[in-house]
């Protein structure tokens, strides 16, 4: 589970480093993987967007593949999705 405070404190964090490693650092109790934005469908809405990243949510309930969630209950992650500059 991660709790919207927690969502909040790692999207500051990201002001400092938005890298996986220290992220994991920061908060060892959850899983990150960073990646483009345009690597993340369409489908889905990002859990919190600030300046340069998208943050969405990983679950890994089912027990075999992570899958991105819009559930904070169920989410054991997030993914930090860098922001893609069209210019």
């Amino acid at each position: 589970m991660i709790s919207p405070r927690q969502l909040v404190q790692v999207a500051e964090a990201t002001h400092l480093d938005a890298s996986a490693a220290a992220l994991r650092q920061r908060f060892p109790a959850l899983h990150f993987t960073e990646c483009s934005e345009d690597d993340i469908s369409p489908r889905f809405q990002p859990a919190l967007s600030v300046d340069l990243y998208d943050l969405y949510l990983i679950s890994g309930s089912s027990g075999h593949c992570l899958a991105l969630t819009n559930d904070l209950a169920s989410a054991t992650g997030i993914v930090i999705a860098a922001k893609v500059n069209d210019d």
